[in-house]
């Protein structure tokens, strides 16, 4: 039995993480700051209180599942908590980063971490994994430092780095899609930003990915996103034509309406070659996440 600690368990990427390991002959060791909030119940299945800033903790965590396998998905991930909060951005992004990689290393787990395209200064829709990190954020900047960290980790390692993930919330915890429609429903004003573009993720692809990775112990970076190149007005709209509203309920604005702590990369998406080559990585194109994000 492979045993497999994972981090930020009652997380939106980790629900979906957690229920296809469950599929698969793992035994599970999900930890979080709080309680579960997970809706699993499964033998294999163990849940840990654990605040990986806290290295005493983390220690003790791997000495009682000893996992030979890590998903490190756990961070502050918010850009404008990061900035406004730079102390705990680096205790919790970088810090608690380098506590997990030095227990891992006493049981020479394989490594396997979660970044941002935000670690990019956000000029290209093509970036491949070897290009110049240049983050414009705090936040970018912190998961930098953990990317190098784990870069020196000695043993089997691997960086994944995802952009705008998106799809059905069974965490509880929302994204930009389920965001607008629950606005639109209550009647409520939007204004969502025209002067950005991704490549959104649907959440079930980067999951896959992650299982893929965990399966192959593949090493070096990987980049996991969609192919679609739209901005977030875009996606709002797509979502009010999905449910029938008038897409002038949606206001077209710029970043700088919301006077935001952080900046943004405006332009951010990847090339897939790697991930099509080495994982036979297919993602999901928008407009199928989206009508999967809200299926009944």
């Amino acid at each position: 039995m492979k045993t497999v600690l994972i981090t930020g368990a009652n997380g939106f990427v980790s629900w979906y993480l957690i229920r296809d390991l469950l599929q698969k002959e793992y035994t599970i060791i999900a930890t979080g700051k709080g309680a579960s909030r997970l809706s699993f119940t499964n033998p294999n299945l163990i849940y840990e209180t654990l605040d990986f800033t806290d290295e005493n903790l983390v220690l003790a965590i791997f000495k009682k599942h000893q996992p030979n396998l890590v998903v490190h998905a756990g961070a502050m991930s918010k850009p404008d908590e990061c900035e406004l909060n730079r102390e705990a951005a680096f205790l919790t992004n970088a810090s608690g980063t380098k506590h997990l990689l030095k227990a891992a290393a006493l049981y020479k787990s394989y490594f396997l971490f979660v970044s941002t395209d935000f670690v990019f200064a956000g000029n290209s829709l093509h970036y491949k994994e070897d290009d110049l990190l240049a983050p414009v954020n705090y936040y970018g900047e912190t998961k930098k430092l953990a990317e190098d960290a784990v870069q020196a980790y000695p043993f089997n390692w691997s960086i994944v780095r995802t952009i705008l993930v998106y799809g059905k919330p069974m965490s509880g915890r929302q994204n930009i899609l389920t965001l607008v429609a629950n606005a639109l429903q209550k009647g409520e004003p939007l204004k969502i930003f025209s002067d950005q573009t991704r490549t959104p993720t649907y959440v079930e692809d980067l999951s896959g990915a992650l299982v893929q990775l965990l399966e192959k112990r593949s090493n070096g970076i990987f980049h996991i996103s969609g192919t679609d190149a739209v901005t977030p007005y875009q996606m709002a709209c797509a979502v009010a034509e999905h449910f029938g509203f008038a897409i002038a309920k949606i206001e077209n604005v710029t970043a700088a309406t919301f006077q935001q702590p952080a900046l943004r990369p405006p332009i951010t998406g990847f090339d897939l070659t790697k991930a099509a080559t080495q994982l036979s990585y297919k993602p999901t194109s928008f407009n199928g996440g989206l009508q999967k994000t809200f299926e009944v």
